[in-house]
C-alpha cells in the first residue's frame, strides 16, 4: 500500500497520444524481457525475475497531483478537425492536446462544453512521467475545479514496480485522490501471483495516509484474506493500523503461533505496538513495545505478558502459568559532553527467553544486565558513572559463581600532554553486592573498592618507527564487609615499567602480476611489575585470567578486572607483516607472530590459576587474508614449541558473492583439554529461484550437535517464502526444535519474521535480504 503515494503525491507527467484501436495496459507498455532491458537495469535485475519495466521519462505533472492542474488559467486546445459552437461547444477530433497550466491531455477525440466548464476526452489514452505511467478509455476533466476523471484505468509506479488498474480513478480535490474497483500487484504483467483488491481505496495527500473498504488478498485470483476495511500511509508519516500478521511453529511446547501487531501511531514523538499472539499449547501471549523520541534521545519499552502458559504450569508444578518480561533501554545526549544511558531486562523465569522469545539465535543469554548511568567525554578526560546488576537465568550455575552488582561503579580517565611526554590516570570506584547468604569465606565478602593508575610515559614517534617508555603506580584500596581473614582493610601498590618499541620497513613488489606494498614491523615490549605474590586473600569480584592470545601480548597484567595485578619481568619478540593492493589500498594479508619470554616465575595466581614457571610462553600468532572483496579468512593460534602442542585455535572463512547470493562461513574452535566446535553456514542458490539455507554446530569434544538450522528459500519476481527448522541446546543439555517460516510480498512487507531471525544466525544475511529484490 505504501506505494500508491505516486498516485496522490507529486508525479511528473508527460502524455503522449495514441492511435485509435486497444492500448496495452501500463504495465504491458513498459515490460521488457530481460534480454531487451537496458544494461544497466539489467545489472539490477535479480537472477530470479524473467523481465523488467523500462527506466521512467521524465515530464509534466500528473494531472492526478494537486499542482499539476491550474484552475482559471486559460485552456489550450488543438486537434487536427475542430468544430466551434461560439460560446458553447468545442469538438477536436485528430490527435487531440488539451492543455491547462501545467495540466495536459492527449486523445484521439474531444468536447469541451464551455458552459459547464467541463472536458471530455476519448482515449485510448496514454500518460507518461518521471516514475509514473497511465492510460485508460475516457477522461473527464473540470476546467473551474481542476476535478480529473478517468475511466478503465491502468498505472505502473516505476519506484516499487507496482501495478494496478480502476474502473474509474478520480482526483476530486488538491489532495484527494479516489480509485474505485482497484486491484494493485508486484507481480510481472499477466502474473498475478498474488493481488490486493478493493472496492474504493482514498488518498489523502495532506494527511499523508489512505484507506480502503472491502480489501482481499488474493494468490492466484482465489481471495485468502479480507479486511473490511484499512487503513495505511502514503508518506513517510506514520499511521496506526494492523501490521501484518506472523505465523510459525516451535516443537519447544509452542506449537503453532499466530501474531497480529497493531500499531499506534500516538504522537510525532511517541508510537507503541501492542502484538496479541495465540500459541497453541500456552494461550494468549501479548507483547507491547512503545518509543518515545526526546530532544535528548530515544527510550523503548518492551513488554510480554501471557496470564496462564498451560504448557509451563504443566512442566513446573506448583506455578501458576502466569509469566511475564520487561526490557528497556534509553540513550541521551545532553550536550557539552555530557550523556546518558540505561538498560534494563528482567524476566519472570529462568525458561521464559527459550519458551517465549522466538530467536534463531544458537547461544543462549545466561544472566540479563541491568545498567544505567551518564558519561563526560572531552578531549582530555573522561568520566563513566553507573549502576549495574544482573539476573541470572541459568538453573546450573552456583550461587558462587553469579556476578556482583556493581552500586556503583565511577570511571575517571585523563590524559595531557606535550612534546615528548605524557602524563595519564586510570582510575575506579566500585562498591560490590551480592546476596551471599548462603556462601562462606571470601564468597561471602561484598564491599568497596578503589583503583588508581597514574603513569608519566615519554613517547617517540617517527616515519620509520616508535618508542614509548612509561612507568606507572597501580594503587587499589578496599573496605570489605563480612569477611573473614581480617578487618576488612586491604591495600596494595604495584609499581609497573613497561617499554614498547617498534621498526617500520616496507617495500614494493608484483605476486601473481599484481603490484603490492608489504611492510615488516618488528616489535619490542618489555613489562615489569612488582606485584605479592600472595593475593588470594582479595575476593574475585570482576577478575579472571585473560584469554592469551597475540593481542595479549603487549599487557604487562595478565588478569582482567581490578582484584589481581599480575608480577611480570618479560620480553616480548613480535613481527608483523602486512601486503596491501597498491591499486585499491586494501589490505590483502597480516601476518603476525610473537612470544613471551619470562625472566622470572609468575607467583600470582586467581586461586591457583594464572601462575607459571616455563621460561617462555606458546607462540601466539595472527594471519587475516583477503585476497577478495567478498572473502576473509582469519585464524589465530597458540602453538607450544616445548611440547610441539597446539592448545589454541581459532580460524573463521567467510565469503559471500558480489550480490550476496552465496553465503558462505566456515569456523573452529579449538581450547587443549577444553572445548573444540564447528559452526558452518550458508546460502547455497540450487537454481535462480530456489536456494538452501543451513547452519551447523558439532562440538567434537560432547560428540555431538550442539545447534543447526536447516531451510528452503523460494524467490520469485513479486514474492518469496522462507521454511527454516532449527534445533538448539537447552540448559539440560537437550535438543529442541521449532520451525518458523515467512512469505514475503514485493512492496508490502512479510509475515512470519524468519528473516530477522535468519539474520542473527548467518554473517551476511541482513545485507542478502536487503538486496533480494535489487536494491543494492
Amino acid at each position: 500500500m505504501m506505494a500508491l503515494a505516486g498516485l496522490a503525491g507529486g508525479l511528473f507527467l508527460g502524455v503522449a497520444g495514441a492511435r485509435a484501436g486497444q492500448v496495452p495496459s501500463a504495465a504491458e507498455l513498459d515490460w521488457r524481457p530481460r534480454a531487451e532491458l537496458p544494461e544497466s537495469v539489467q545489472q539490477r535485475l535479480p537472477v530470479f525475475c524473467d523481465g523488467g519495466y523500462l527506466p521512467s521519462g521524465a515530464g509534466l505533472d500528473s494531472p492526478l497531483a494537486g499542482d499539476g492542474a491550474a484552475p482559471g488559467q486559460p485552456l489550450q486546445a488543438s486537434g487536427l478537425n475542430a468544430r466551434y459552437e461560439i460560446d458553447r461547444t468545442l469538438h477536436l477530433e485528430g490527435d487531440v492536446r488539451i492543455r491547462q497550466g501545467a495540466f495536459e491531455v492527449t486523445g484521439e477525440e474531444a468536447r469541451y462544453d464551455q458552459a459547464a466548464g467541463q472536458v471530455s476526452v476519448l482515449g485510448p489514452l496514454v500518460s507518461r512521467g518521471q516514475g509514473f505511467l497511465l492510460t485508460g478509455e475516457s477522461a473527464e476533466y473540470n476546467v473551474d475545479s481542476g476535478r480529473f476523471d478517468i475511466n478503465t484505468a491502468t498505472f505502473l509506479l516505476h519506484g516499487p514496480e507496482m501495478r494496478g488498474s480502476a474502473a474509474r480513478l478520480s482526483r476530486i480535490g488538491e489532495n484527494d485522490v479516489r480509485i474505485e474497483e482497484g486491484v494493485l500487484t508486484t507481480c510481472g504483467p499477466h502474473r498475478n501471483d498474488w493481488a490486493l483488491v478493493a472496492s474504493d481505496i482514498r488518498l489523502d495527500r495532506a494527511e499523508g495516509f489512505g484507506t480502503a473498504r472491502h480489501v482481499r488478498l488474493e494468490v492466484l485470483d482465489t481471495p485468502v484474506f479480507y479486511w473490511p476495511w484499512v487503513s495505511f500511509p502514503i508518506d513517510d508519516r506514520r499511521k496506526s493500523g494492523f501490521l501484518y500478521p506472523q505465523f510459525g511453529s516451535s516443537s519447544a511446547g509452542s506449537g503453532l503461533f499466530l501474531a497480529l501487531p497493531y500499531y499506534f501511531n500516538l504522537a510525532p514523538h511517541y508510537d507503541a505496538t501492542l502484538t496479541p499472539q495465540y500459541i497453541h499449547g500456552r494461550g494468549l501471549f501479548t507483547e507491547a513495545e512503545g518509543r518515545y523520541l526526546s530532544r535528548f534521545g530515544q527510550t523503548d519499552l518492551q513488554l510480554g505478558y501471557i496470564a496462564d502458559d498451560s504448557a509451563y504450569a504443566n512442566d513446573n508444578p506448583g506455578e501458576d502459568g502466569e509469566r511475564w518480561a520487561l526490557a528497556a533501554t534509553t540513550r541521551a545526549e545532553f550536550g557539552r559532553g555530557w550523556s546518558g544511558y540505561g538498560d534494563f531486562a528482567v524476566v519472570s523465569d529462568n525458561d521464559y527467553l527459550g519458551d517465549l522469545n522466538r530467536t534463531l539465535a544458537i547461544d543462549r543469554a545466561t544472566h540479563l544486565e541491568r545498567r544505567g548511568g551518564v558519561r563526560y567525554r572531552d578531549g582530555y578526560q573522561s568520566l563513566d558513572a553507573y549502576l549495574s546488576d544482573y539476573q541470572t537465568l541459568s538453573d546450573y550455575l552456583v550461587d558462587a559463581d553469579t556476578p556482583y552488582a556493581q552500586l556503583p561503579d565511577i570511571r575517571y580517565n585523563a590524559s595531557l600532554g606535550g612534546t615528548g611526554w605524557q602524563l595519564n590516570l586510570d582510575s575506579q570506584y566500585t562498591y560490590f553486592q551480592r546476596d551471599n547468604d548462603q556462601l562462606s569465606g571470601l564468597d561471602a565478602a561484598n564491599g568497596q573498592r578503589l583503583r588508581a593508575v597514574p603513569e608519566l610515559a615519554l613517547p617517540v614517534r617517527t616515519l620509520w618507527g616508535f618508542s614509548r617508555p612509561s612507568v606507572s603506580l597501580d594503587y587499589t584500596r578496599y573496605e570489605l564487609e563480612d569477611y573473614s581473614l581480617g578487618d576488612g582493610s586491604i591495600e596494595r601498590a604495584v609499581p609497573v615499567l613497561e617499554w614498547d618499541n617498534g621498526l617500520y620497513f616496507d617495500r614494493q613488489g608484483q605476486l601473481f602480476g599484481e603490484s603490492y606494498h608489504q611492510t615488516l614491523e618488528p616489535r619490542l615490549y618489555y613489562a615489569w611489575a612488582d606485584a605479592d605474590a600472595d593475593q588470594n586473600d582479595i575476593p574475585a569480584f570482576d577478575t579472571a585470567l585473560r584469554s592469551f592470545r597475540f593481542d595479549q601480548l603487549f599487557e604487562p597484567d595478565r588478569f582482567s578486572g581490578g582484584d589481581r595485578v599480575g608480577d611480570a619481568n618479560q620480553l616480548t619478540v613480535a613481527i608483523t607483516s602486512r601486503f596491501h593492493d597498491l591499486a585499491s589500498g586494501a589490505e590483502r594479508a597480516r601476518i603476525s607472530l610473537g612470544q613471551v619470554h619470562y625472566f622470572d616465575d609468575r607467583e600470582v595466581t586467581l586461586f591457583g590459576a594464572g601462575g607459571g614457571t616455563r621460561s617462555r610462553s606458546p607462540l601466539a600468532g595472527e594471519l587475516v587474508l583477503n585476497p577478495l572483496d567478498a572473502l576473509e579468512i582469519r585464524s589465530s593460534g597458540l602453538w607450544d614449541p616445548d611440547t610441539g602442542d597446539t592448545e589454541e585455535g581459532r580460524s573463521q572463512l567467510m565469503f559471500h558473492s558480489r550480490d550476496y547470493r552465496y553465503l558462505a562461513s566456515l569456523g573452529h574452535t579449538y581450547s587443549q583439554d577444553e572445548l573444540e566446535q564447528t559452526d558452518v553456514a550458508g546460502v547455497l542458490p540450487l537454481t535462480d529461484r530456489l536456494s538452501l539455507i543451513g547452519r551447523w554446530v558439532y562440538a567434537e569434544d560432547l560428540g555431538r550437535t550442539v545447534g543447526s538450522l536447516a531451510g528452503l528459500e523460494y524467490n520469485n519476481c513479486c514474492w518469496s517464502v522462507q521454511l527454516v527448522h532449527q534445533n538448539y541446546l537447552t540448559d539440560d543439555q537437550t535438543l529442541e526444535t521449532r520451525v518458523l517460516f515467512q512469505i514475503q510480498l514485493k512492496g508490502l512487507g512479510g509475515t512470519g519474521g524468519a528473516s530477522a531471525k535468519l539474520s542473527e544466525a548467518i554473517d551476511g544475511f541482513d545485507e542478502r535480504e536487503r538486496r533480494r529484490f535489487g536494491t543494492p
